[in-house]
């Protein structure tokens, strides 16, 4: 056997040992997403079983008494708040962004840390100030508070995010589209957007993610009108003890829609994240 063939083999064994290692680490993350979902459709006392049930007679009593229990109004909540402050953000953070970038105003980089700086206060040194000012503008328990501020929440990240991403697009193509007549706003429009569609849905998808799993200004600023999922999800924990099979259910039916929305955005969120790091 040749030098060259035995270097072939021991490169063909190490791949398959880093994907076998690849492979472990992959379902060791992922087995506690699994063993939810198994766990949701599971009787309460299967699900104390010490050890475990593996072999169990499968049931939907417990989604059934989720959806009883009213999921589907704090789920609107969560998904009213979502969706508008992720549409808030991109239509204030994509601006901001490309003006920082493409078209960079004066002391740049005093404005972006300006931004940044904004998330270096604890949420809960803030809380009080801000409960005393949703409060005196009558808006507690009230989901318009909550999308203003998933909105000042997610803004800075966003305006980080995008202008990364408009940062590797050429300048010479705004350039371009200015020579042949095109306004700012037509260029940004039919050339500049294209090119970042991906870093828009990775930014979106980020902002989604956040504002779907947030908790402590949900369970600070509502009560019942308002209420979100993650605090929804909190009902569970009572002082006869922790249900898991209902709790386990709940969590199912909370993960969905941010596992849904990102395999059907998975092309352009890799896309997106991966932007620019191949020159």
């Amino acid at each position: 056997m040749t030098t060259s063939e035995n270097i072939r083999r021991q490169r063909n064994w190490g791949n398959v040992g880093w994907g076998a290692l690849a492979w472990i680490l992959a379902i060791g993350f992922f087995f506690p997403v699994l063993w939810m979902a198994l766990t949701a459709f599971k009787q309460e006392g299967d699900a104390y079983t010490d050890p475990p049930k593996i072999v169990f007679a499968p049931t939907l009593d417990q989604f059934r008494a989720v959806l009883d229990s009213g999921i589907g109004t704090t789920l609107a909540n969560s998904a009213f708040a979502t969706v508008v402050s992720t549409i808030l953000v991109l239509a204030l953070g994509i601006p901001a962004a490309f003006a920082l970038s493409l078209r960079p105003v004066r002391k740049t980089r005093d404005a972006l840390f300006f931004f940044i700086s904004t998330k270096m206060l604890p949420v809960v040194a803030a809380i009080v100030p801000l409960y005393v000012i949703v409060g005196d503008l009558g808006v507690l328990d009230n989901v318009w508070a909550l999308v203003v501020l998933y909105t000042a929440m997610n803004l800075p990240i966003a305006v980080w995010m995008m202008r990364s991403f408009f940062l590797e697009v050429p300048g010479e193509l705004l350039e371009a589209a200015s020579m042949d007549g095109a306004s700012t706003w037509t260029a940004v429009r039919e050339v500049i957007a294209p090119l970042v569609s991906p870093g828009i849905a990775a930014t979106a998808l980020i902002c989604v993610i956040f504002s779907w799993n947030e908790f402590f200004f949900a369970v600070n600023l509502t009560a019942v009108q308002a209420q979100t999922i993650p605090v929804f999800l909190v009902g569970f924990i009572t002082g006869e003890g922790l249900y898991w099979a209902r709790l386990s259910a709940a969590a199912v039916l909370t993960a969905l829609p941010v596992i849904l929305a990102g395999w059907l955005a998975q092309n352009k969120l890799v896309r997106g994240l991966s932007f620019g790091a191949i020159k």
